[in-house]
């Protein structure tokens, strides 16, 4: 049996989409409290009122922009304004950012994609620890990636970015031990979400190509095992979890159908 999520408070980052998007819908089912938080906020209220219809007994949102410690400041002193308890916090928002070598590497996609896979998560946690260190059980949950064990040519900057998340999550859970707070990463590997497209800055049929002939995980996907992994008993912590579709064995062994 797994813990009851309905009335708890779940923070979603990078909710504004993907697996963020994802993640509000499929809590909200469970009769969750929602606190969404991401830079674009026009999407943030349709999602808000996707999460209301689908069972969400709150879905509130503010804008977010994990890149910058005064946005994630005034974001968690808003959430304060809702709860004095947090007890799901998903730091989902990053992304990868173009697929140059190292030779070839752009300076702001760098930055960026460390801006907000590996500071963002650090930032946010910080600031969230506070609403969480006096509730036994709760849950912080990375999204990690395969990129994050795994490198491959065009992925130095993102690979990196992704293997410190994966590192954040294992000292967080030996910080936190003692506390109660479950540390989770779950990592994917192939998903179709806007996830290439914005690598590709914009580049529609770039960015289809990478799941031609395949099916790939959805952000749905993704979001059912975040429920399950905060519905663990309070005395269960999910260390790392791998996900990968069945057309992809590893990163670089990718099935393709050819119709």
């Amino acid at each position: 049996m797994g813990e009851n999520l309905r009335g708890k408070w779940v923070l979603i980052t990078g909710a504004s989409s993907g697996f963020g998007a994802a993640a509000a819908e499929a809590f909200a089912r469970e009769g969750a409290r929602l606190l969404l938080g991401a830079r674009r906020v026009t999407r943030l209220e349709t999602v808000s009122a996707a999460a209301i219809r689908a069972g969400a007994k709150e879905a509130v949102f503010h804008a977010l922009d994990v890149s910058s410690t005064s946005s994630v400041n005034a974001f968690m002193k808003w959430v304060g304004s809702k709860t004095e308890g947090l007890d799901v916090l998903i730091n989902n928002a990053g992304g990868a950012h173009g697929l140059d070598t190292v030779a070839e590497g752009k300076d702001e996609d760098w930055e960026l994609m460390l801006q907000t896979n590996v500071l963002g998560v650090l930032r946010v946690t910080r600031a969230a620890l506070p609403l969480m260190l006096n509730a036994p059980g709760s849950s912080i949950i990375n999204i990690g990636s395969l990129a994050g064990h795994v490198a491959y040519e065009g992925g130095a900057a993102y690979c990196a970015a992704k293997a410190g998340e994966l590192q954040i999550t294992r000292a967080l859970r030996l910080e936190l031990n003692g506390t109660g707070i479950r540390v989770s990463s779950v990592d994917p590997g192939m998903a179709e979400t806007e996830f290439s497209l914005v690598r590709f800055k914009g580049d529609a049929a770039r960015a289809g190509k990478v799941y031609d002939g395949t099916r790939p995980l959805t952000a749905k996907d993704i979001a059912e095992i975040l429920v399950w992994v905060a519905g663990r008993p309070a005395h269960v912590n999910i260390d790392e979890l791998l996900v990968k579709p069945v057309d992809q064995a590893a990163i670089h062994k990718v099935h393709r159908r050819k119709n």
